[in-house]
């Protein structure tokens, strides 16, 4: 039998997500249990949305977690480079072999002749998809266009007809009519593989041998499988973990709940912890216990024990265990240790230390100005927002405006939350005194205090984002009805004036 080899492939176009390293785990684990090797690879092929920056805080995330890997951009190995944008000729070689076996061909249709089938095909209730017209150009017409200069993406051909068997480790047989299949852009006009192309020739160059990914990729699998088919490689073995859940059971989303796995990192929580809870997503211990660390799981490890339904992630029950944690695996010199470790991180202090030394008189009121870095949402009700001009429906409107304008940036700085929260009070027609009050009082708790926009940069938008969560509903919340009414004036604001000077 060969070697079990198992990968994770993140995208760097964000925080690292709590889903990866959930992922991450599940993988290592199968990885050790067999003494097989656990992969990681970057799929940076998105070159409008990934950063360097993303994917070092990923690795630092998982470093964090001790989710170690054997292979990776960081460490080498015998497949390298581990990063997608790096192994452009790879896959162009990889295209081409498809088009000259005649498994995929080249699409010039615009993007306006397709919104025009999609928009015919949901007309008449049909499944929405490429309708075939570049399939079947004569070679003459594609040489002709290829020397004009037109733009192509290549597809891959998809039956029409029967349906695609996709085996799982964890479920019987899924069955997807090939008709409901889209034909996949495999290269886009830009020359870089998506994600399916990519996916697939890393896969199997780098000799993975089972793929444990989260169950939203099933219905991309006939797409995986039918790529296998066609270079004519053994497909690994496929294992669609359950997604990780809201309370409400919906899909685990920032918008509710704290995703960054840096947010769990700057809240206090001990990485033990975290990678403990993550491993009680949907797997359980076969003894029951609720405290366990990573070797203990991989030496009771079996992927046959996780179960499909969608395991819900309660911070709630995070704060239980690391409770636990703090209480009975450190002495209290581990707990000095620890916590001076976390709180008093030399390149945050740098950045507090200029926002309260100008206000401060003694040592003994650096806690009260500080403070604000070191708790997890303030101490504030209803009252805390009374205001001689604005209403509390009126914050609680600021607030969610200022929410999602802050969900919308790529860098987190300080100069690019002023300009866009600066931009925003001018959307509103409001002074950015009134508009910063309400933040005033969700992020630090009282409308006295060092800057709120400093202490923002500082804090990083997930625990921003926890903070104005607290607010609003502090503020009694916002009903489904309400949230699609901000939502339609968010739109219309923004769309009227985009870029206010």
């Amino acid at each position: 039998m060969s070697t079990v080899r198992t990968r994770i492939a993140p995208s760097p176009t964000g925080d690292p997500h709590v889903g990866t390293a959930y992922i991450a785990l599940f993988n290592l684990c199968f990885a050790r249990q067999h003494g097989g090797k656990f992969i990681l690879r970057i799929e940076d092929t998105d070159q409008v949305r990934s950063t360097r920056k993303s994917e070092d805080d990923i690795l630092a995330a998982l470093k964090w977690l001790h989710l170690d890997w054997d292979e990776g951009p960081d460490k080498g190995g015998p497949h390298a480079p581990y990063r997608q944008s790096e192994r452009s000729a790879i896959y162009q070689q990889h295209a081409q072999s498809l088009l000259d076996s005649g498994h995929a061909f080249r699409c010039f249709c615009t993007a306006g002749r397709l919104e025009e089938v999609r928009k015919q095909q949901m007309a008449d209730k049909l499944q929405p998809g490429y309708d075939g017209h570049c399939m079947h150009l004569a070679q003459a017409d594609v040489a002709t266009r290829l020397a004009a200069g037109f733009p192509f993406v290549i597809r891959m051909k998809v039956p029409r007809e029967g349906k695609c068997v996709v085996k799982d480790m964890l479920r019987d047989p899924v069955e997807i009519e090939w008709s409901q299949v889209d034909m996949q852009v495999l290269m886009k006009s830009d020359g870089l593989p998506t994600y399916h192309l990519a996916n697939v020739v890393d896969d199997h160059l780098m000799e993975i041998t089972h793929v444990i990914r989260g169950e939203e990729w099933i219905n991309s699998a006939p797409k995986h499988l039918l790529l296998y088919q066609y270079f004519g490689w053994e497909p690994p073995v496929l294992c669609h973990m359950p997604l990780l859940r809201n309370a409400d059971k919906s899909k685990l989303s920032k918008r509710k709940n704290p995703t960054s796995i840096g947010y769990y990192q700057r809240m206090g929580y001990l990485p033990e912890a975290v990678i403990n809870y993550l491993g009680m997503m949907g797997w359980s211990m076969p003894d029951g216990s609720e405290k366990f660390s990573v070797s203990q799981m991989i030496a009771s490890f079996d992927i046959k024990r996780v179960s499909l339904g969608g395991p819900v992630f309660d911070t709630e029950k995070l704060d239980w265990l690391n409770g636990r944690y703090l209480r009975e695996s450190l002495t209290d010199e581990q707990f000095i240790e620890r916590y001076t470790a976390w709180a008093f991180q030399q390149d945050r202090i740098r950045q507090i230390v200029p926002l309260i030394k100008p206000r401060v008189e003694r040592f003994a009121d650096v806690m009260p100005l500080a403070g604000l870095f070191l708790s997890a949402v303030p101490t504030i009700g209803a009252d805390s927002f009374a205001h001689n001009k604005l209403t509390a429906e009126e914050c609680l409107r600021m607030l969610q405006f200022s929410a999602w304008r802050l969900e919308e940036l790529r860098d987190w700085d300080r100069d690019t939350l002023e300009h866009a929260l600066v931009a925003l009070s001018q959307q509103m027609n409001l002074k950015i005194r009134d508009l910063l009050f309400p933040l005033f009082i969700a992020i630090a708790g009282s409308a006295v205090s060092v800057s709120v926009i400093d202490s923002m940069a500082i804090l990083g938008l997930d625990l921003c984002r926890a903070r104005i969560r607290h607010a609003l509903s502090v503020l009694g919340g916002i009903s489904g009805k309400q949230q699609k009414l901000l939502e339609k004036d968010f739109q219309a604001l923004s769309s009227a004036n985009p870029h206010p000077q």
